[in-house]
């Protein structure tokens, strides 16, 4: 791991020498729950990965017990008094594209442009599962539980859950989940789509896939999740259509004749960075 960075004094981030990230929520004591210091590190952090040449999949995850608890329980308290929350008349602004700030601490994930791995120990809940959802596979440990929990707290997802949720979980099983607020165990987290699969060690399995991606030609794995990101709002003609334009590109560049050569001469191929 290169040199690990500390975000906010919330979020960790480092780069191993195989372009594999890793982000770690690093608040164990309040189970990484969601204060703004958390909010301005998990942005930061995708900002940083964003920028940083020679990334090609990212591990997230939270330090300690659980993945992330949600908001943190002092500005529930906040709301209970009537104050005013940081930030709050700005909810309708879009600062980071299609996004407000808070959604971006989720869509940041699924903006990225490699694969997001979430390792999900503990609790989602509320805000955490949103952060959670906006990555592009789950793996979740035997106690893991998820819950959108907004409605407990007489409010709806607003961290780019719905959005999220709609191309993961049937239609009628997040509306559901979404007026009940219930938890949901692991098992029913994966069969109803919240989460990807099991793991018995979310985190060792995350990085040995993010090490597999990372050895695949980085400029298809890209073209992937740019195809893979339009599934939810594209209709026909426009997915087939992308399709063509992705493989017109790779086809004969120079990373996908190296899949090819380290294929047939069965050793590990050495790709250039994308530009």
């Amino acid at each position: 791991m290169l040199e690990e960075r500390l975000l906010h004094g919330r979020v960790a981030v480092g780069v191993d020498a195989d372009g594999v990230a890793q982000v770690r929520l690093a608040r164990p004591d309040k189970m990484n729950a969601l204060d703004m210091d958390m909010f301005d590190g998990l942005v930061a952090a995708t900002e940083l990965l964003q920028a940083t040449r020679g990334v090609r999949a990212v591990v997230l995850h939270g330090e300690g017990r659980s993945f992330c608890a949600g908001l943190d329980m002092s500005r529930f308290g906040q709301m209970r008094e009537g104050a005013q929350l940081d930030g709050l008349s700005a909810l309708q602004a879009r600062t980071h594209g299609p996004a407000n700030r808070p959604q971006q601490v989720a869509w940041g994930w699924r903006a990225l442009g490699v694969p997001v791995i979430a390792a999900v120990q503990g609790v989602a809940f509320g805000g955490g599962l949103q952060v959670a959802l906006g990555a592009d596979v789950r793996l979740l440990a035997a106690d893991a539980r998820m819950s959108v929990m907004e409605m407990r707290w007489g409010l709806v997802p607003d961290m780019a859950g719905i959005a999220l949720m709609r191309e993961l979980v049937r239609a009628d099983i997040a509306r559901e989940l979404v007026y009940s607020a219930r938890i949901v165990e692991a098992e029913e987290a994966c069969r109803i789509g919240l989460g990807t699969r099991l793991a018995a060690d979310p985190l060792a399995e995350a990085l040995a896939m993010a090490r597999e991606i990372a050895g695949r030609n980085p400029d298809a794995v890209r073209a992937a999740k740019r195809l893979m990101n339009q599934t939810a709002d594209g209709d026909e003609a426009q997915l087939l259509l992308a399709e063509s334009v992705e493989q017109q590109r790779l086809i004969g560049s120079a990373n996908q004749r190296e899949a090819v050569a380290a294929a047939m001469e069965k050793r590990a191929a050495r790709f250039q960075d994308p530009a």
